[in-house]
């Protein structure tokens, strides 16, 4: 990029935002407020502006009118028609495979027990400590739960989990390998694909959490041999705050999984009611209680919008925003302590960017004081999430002055 001044970074973001694709889709999504430069969407996706017409429509006939009917008129089987529909756009999955039920963490429980009973005697489930903390927790509880040993992997602090850092704790006790496909604080980039292959090489299964991948790059679940996978709808399909997780089993599973919360909703026969349960057939039987159909409804235009734009386009800017931010970082706060935490090759960067200096999260809370929000994660990162859609090159450019401001001001 060269020395670079404010100035000209905001006339190379204004050149870029000119030349973007995917521009006019900005105008899409609901702004306003005090929101200078919203830097946070892999945490929480801007709402779509059709949204609102979609929830008052679904209040004023869908459930105001038809009630109860609904259930019968597309309700029942929403989960499984809006799952075919995230595994289509955004997993490079097949239909049947991918549902809509509970939270990211209940799903992964689900998934991390069911991995378990698919593997009967063996014992070791593989995660690592960069890994988000839920899916820590949960495999330290399940762990605890089963008597099943958890083989840890360190991977650096700026990057993530590889073939290489998993190969010497794989053998034939391990069950299950149960890794993120972006991390959460690097947004390092998992070869996925190779991954899978040296885990199938011992038997193992992986389970992968695509929460900050669904959406904002290519995913090809099916085509790289992925058994299970669980992501969120809050972040890049921008179905708003708790909106429900969603759960991939391989075709190659699905007769024999069994999962340990049984409800009604995933029993063969949900409306007879019957003593005794019966897993339904297919991915249904990952359902436990009633599904969230209320909540599922925004995450629909979302799912319209990324097919419309396509999924390889998304990538290319997202690509394209990481890198100018990482360029601008490098010109802009190098000189004031700031180091990137974020891998530099694009190809194994997701799609946002971690910079770590010793006030980040004194800064942090500055900058939301300004209405510039990007997200801290500890121990001293500043992490910018660059949502392809909603994000704007002068975005990263007012994000990074704002930074450059905080620390040029006298102690």
């Amino acid at each position: 990029m060269g020395t670079t001044s404010r100035s000209t970074a905001q006339n190379q973001a204004a050149d870029l935002d000119a030349a973007d694709s995917l521009r006019p889709h900005l105008d899409r999504f609901v702004t306003g407020g005090d929101v200078q430069a919203y830097l946070d969407g892999n945490s929480l996706g801007r709402p779509l502006r059709v949204t609102a017409e979609r929830m008052r429509a679904f209040v004023d006939e869908a459930w105001g009118t038809r009630l109860i009917r609904g259930w019968d008129e597309g309700w029942f089987d929403l989960p499984l028609r809006l799952g075919d529909r995230i595994g289509a756009v955004t997993l490079g999955a097949a239909a049947g495979q991918t549902v809509v039920a509970d939270s990211t963490t209940v799903l992964l429980y689900k998934l991390i027990r069911a991995a378990l009973a698919l593997r009967p005697g063996r014992t070791e489930i593989v995660v690592d400590r960069g890994n988000f903390p839920t899916d820590r927790y949960l495999a330290e509880g399940i762990a605890a739960e089963t008597g099943a040993t958890l083989r840890w992997i360190d991977p650096d602090h700026d990057a993530g989990v590889t073939v290489d850092l998993l190969a010497p704790v794989l053998g034939d006790q391990t069950a299950l390998v149960l890794l993120s496909h972006v991390a959460y604080r690097s947004g390092h980039l998992l070869d996925a694909a190779a991954i899978t292959d040296a885990a199938h090489a011992h038997g193992a299964l992986v389970l992968l959490d695509v929460c900050h991948s669904a959406g904002a790059l290519p995913i090809h679940l099916d085509k790289w041999g992925v058994d299970l996978a669980v992501g969120c709808t809050y972040k890049y399909l921008n179905g708003g705050p708790g909106s429900p997780a969603f759960a991939y089993v391989a075709h190659r599973h699905l007769a024999d999984i069994t999962q340990p919360i049984w409800g009604w909703m995933g029993a063969a026969a949900s409306f007879e009611m019957g003593q005794g349960y019966v897993a339904a057939q297919g991915v249904r039987r990952l359902l436990s209680g009633t599904p969230p159909v209320v909540a599922m409804q925004p995450m629909i235009d979302m799912l319209d919008l990324i097919d419309e734009a396509g999924v390889d386009a998304i990538r290319e800017k997202s690509t394209a925003l990481t890198g100018f931010a990482i360029a601008l970082v490098d010109e802009r706060l190098t000189d004031h302590g700031v180091t990137v935490a974020t891998p530099r090759d694009p190809d194994r960067r997701g799609g946002h960017v971690t910079i770590d200096h010793p006030e980040s999260q004194h800064i942090t809370a500055r900058l939301w004081e300004q209405g510039i929000i990007p997200d801290f994660r500890r121990p001293s990162g500043i992490r910018l999430g660059l949502s392809p859609l909603s994000t704007s090159f002068t975005d990263v450019v007012t994000g990074v002055e704002a930074i450059v401001a905080e620390l040029e001001k006298p102690a």
